[in-house]
Parts: structure tokens; C-alpha cells; sequence
């Protein structure tokens, strides 16, 4: 792979996420031992549609979102067969895109296949493209939509003075 073929959609990372086994617990711990939080659990995803390594598929999975410093957390814990193995570390690294499905040809042209395509049941498309090779972890891509970027902000400011107390909580 030649990294001129990714560089310009990997401009500058929003989110590091990890695989975890139960997401409450391990966010719990994390800010623990990070500081980063609180975290903001949202069980069992909805998602109208999956397309795992090319195949239609079931992609179910909680997650829990905090804010690290400058860049947003997220701990993954996959309920369907998973893509990565939970516990294993970093999960995905996301980016955000000015056209998803663009960015996920450029990477699937630059060596880093497509090992998910999914979309929420509001129409919202991520993808995970596969550089462990490369990086050790997936990439994600998605658009800055407007309700996304207000999703960021909200997590950010609740990290603002943030003192410790309910370290977990749950969204919706």
C-alpha cells in the first residue's frame, strides 16, 4: 500500500475505540484508570443493515462513548460474531469523511478491505475498513452530520469539569 492512497482521509482522528467484553464494566473502568468520562452507554445499536466482509450480515453491538482529553472514546462490545476479538485492545480508529462510501473504495483500492458497511435504522452509514495489517486496528469512516457533530459535542462538554461522580450512564 502506498500511503498517499489513504493519507488524505486520515486528516485527523475523532475516536479510538476498544474491544471490550461488557461494555458498562469496562467503562466503568476505564475511567477508572484513565480519568476519561463520564461514559455514555447506548445498548444494542440499531442497525437496518450489515454488510460484513462483502456479505450480508448482523451486526449487533453496545457501545459506550466518553471523552479522552481531546478525542472521543469508544468501548465496543459485539453481541454478533465479532470482527475483532474482544479484549484485544484497539478496536478502530475513526475519521470522519467527506463521502464514506468513497473513502471505503480508496482504502479497499490501498489494500485495507471492507470488513463492514452498516447503517443505522435514521439512515446514518459507518464503515469499518480493515487495516490491521497495517495499523493493527480497523479504520473507521463516517460523515460529520449535523446530529453527529451535536452527539460529539455533548460528550465532550460532559467531560468539562467532570469530577469522577456516575461514571456510566445510559443513553435514550
Amino acid at each position: 500500500m502506498r500511503p498517499a492512497d489513504v493519507s488524505s482521509l486520515l486528516r485527523r482522528p475523532v475516536q479510538i475505540a476498544y474491544a471490550v467484553r461488557e461494555v458498562a464494566a469496562a467503562a466503568e473502568r476505564f475511567a477508572e484508570v484513565t480519568g476519561a468520562g463520564p461514559f455514555f452507554v447506548s445498548p444494542h445499536i440499531p442497525v437496518s443493515f450489515a454488510r460484513i466482509h462483502g456479505a450480508p450480515g448482523i451486526f449487533d453491538h453496545s457501545s459506550a462513548y466518553g471523552q479522552w482529553g481531546d478525542v472521543m472514546v469508544e468501548l465496543v462490545e459485539e453481541h454478533s460474531p465479532p470482527i475483532v476479538e474482544p479484549g484485544s485492545g484497539v478496536h478502530h480508529v475513526a475519521f470522519f469523511v467527506d463521502d464514506t462510501a468513497a473513502a471505503v473504495a480508496t482504502c479497499v483500492q490501498s489494500g485495507w478491505p471492507e470488513a463492514l458497511w452498516a447503517e443505522t435504522t435514521g439512515g446514518f452509514a459507518f464503515a469499518f475498513c480493515d487495516a490491521r495489517r497495517d495499523l493493527g486496528h480497523l479504520v473507521e469512516l463516517y460523515q460529520p452530520t449535523a446530529r453527529l457533530l451535536g452527539f460529539y459535542t455533548m460528550v465532550a462538554a460532559a467531560a468539562i469539569d467532570w469530577n469522577g461522580t456516575d461514571p456510566v450512564r445510559t443513553l435514550g
